[in-house]
């Protein structure tokens, strides 16, 4: 049954055969749980859109036609999710400026291997920040793109925009993003 593709396993889950469900959970977890990591920051909100993606897609899987790709489905379901949990969430109280202020950002001096991987993870948390400061529509194409290698066309069809927009979403994006990194003192070409 691993072999089978996506359209076949719903078609089996459609017929009762709740296994097959459990094979589409297990090809698309991580892809769907990376998504919202990226999108969320936040491990246990990740963990939580995920159950509610697949919660959601077994509830209303009578609802797919196949006339796009299940994991373009399964995207916007988690996406979704995404969304209402961000409309449920207060929102941040310091600004992205005010919290690099608070944490600061000096690289260390020495060329420790522990220091070196500190670094990094520092350069990390900023660009978690700077992304999470971008506006949400931005935020996602580039999460979709970027981090988890869909193509144009595929991020169209997820989000129902056309090319276009994606592209230009991407873009400007990824301007807004750089600038927020630099305005951290932050390059992302620097080493």
């Amino acid at each position: 049954m691993v072999e089978a593709s996506d359209l076949e396993l719903v078609e089996r889950t459609l017929e009762g055969e709740h296994h097959a469900f459990e094979v589409l959970v297990r090809r698309w977890e991580r892809p769907i749980f990376s998504l919202a990591y990226r999108l969320s920051g936040s491990d246990e909100d990740a963990r939580d859109v995920c159950q509610e993606t697949f919660l959601a897609a077994f509830r209303h899987l009578k609802s797919f036609r196949g006339e796009a790709k299940f994991s373009s489905w399964l995207y916007r379901i988690a996406l979704n999710a995404w969304h209402s949990r961000q409309r449920r969430q207060p929102a941040e109280s310091l600004s992205l400026e005010e919290q690099a202020e608070t944490r600061g950002f000096d690289p260390p001096d020495t060329d420790n291997a522990l220091d070196e991987r500190l670094l990094r993870d520092e350069r990390a948390q900023l660009v978690r920040r700077a992304l999470a400061a971008l506006p949400a529509e931005m935020r996602q194409v580039i999460v979709m793109k970027e981090y988890e290698g869909l193509k144009f066309h595929e991020i169209a069809e997820v989000l129902g925009i056309p090319v276009s927009t994606v592209k230009t979403r991407l873009y400007t994006g990824l301007t807004l993003l750089r600038r927020r990194l630099e305005g951290l003192g932050f390059s992302p070409g620097k080493e």
